[in-house]
């Protein structure tokens, strides 16, 4: 796996260097003091420790422009201040560790994040055959946003397109498993593709479905369990 490591301050990077090193002796690790020379390589990394609080260009702000190409990457905010963690997940953080932190919590975070990375690449291939007529589609489960019933069909948005086809949103609940969840009876959304929430509404980019008030509690569960972050 590649390991990146975004912080101004060298002990930080250095411990952090030892620390991944000491539960991923095969790690390939790369360091960076800047916001600006982390967005500047070409790595395709699997786990990110970004700090926030540097000179120039906060970590937020950077983690922005990185999630652009990266949207894969495990990202993991590593900062002295808890003042930045609701935003930490308009970029999809998957942990928040606050210094100082232990060597078990960093082991703790880390297997996990591992065990997160490893477990969505085996979701890489999941999919789901449609029969539309005499035709058939196979779907990736990860490139589904989110589907809907909409005339007695069930219409699936992917990254690219959308398909109907007629069937049971329950039957594609059901199929999909964890990962996905009903926000209302009419919509099913897949959580990789969550970027914000409301008390009505989930949004995946520019795309919004309804989210019931009596759904509201459950949904806010499953994103949390699915981010990791129910276990700062």
């Amino acid at each position: 796996m590649v390991v990146g490591i975004c912080d101004d301050e060298g002990a930080v990077r250095k411990d952090l260097r030892e620390h991944v090193l000491g539960n991923m002796p095969g790690a390939e690790i790369l360091c960076f003091s800047t916001g600006e020379e982390l967005l500047e390589c070409p790595a395709d990394f699997d786990i990110l420790f970004l700090d926030i609080q540097m000179p120039g260009r906060n970590g937020m702000d950077v983690a922005r422009e990185f999630r652009i190409t990266h949207k894969e990457c495990i990202l993991i905010f590593v900062t002295g201040v808890e003042e930045y963690v609701f935003q930490a997940f308009d970029v999809g953080a998957f942990h928040y560790l606050v210094k100082p932190f232990s060597g078990n919590k960093f082991a703790q975070v880390l297997e996990r994040a591992v065990e997160t990375k490893r477990q969505r690449k085996e979701e890489e291939d999941r999919a789901i055959v449609i029969h539309m007529g005499g035709n058939h589609r196979r779907i990736l489960f990860q490139d589904i946003v989110y589907a809907e019933v909409f005339n007695r069909k069930v219409v699936i948005h992917t990254v690219s397109d959308s398909i109907e086809y007629y069937g049971k949103l329950r039957d594609l609940e059901r199929e999909a498993g964890e990962g996905f969840f009903r926000t209302h009876r009419g919509y099913l959304v897949n959580l990789r593709h969550v970027t914000k929430y409301d008390v009505s509404n989930v949004y995946m980019g520019e795309e919004a479905v309804l989210l019931s008030k009596a759904n509201y509690p459950d949904f806010v569960k499953a994103l949390l369990k699915y981010t990791g972050k129910n276990e700062r």
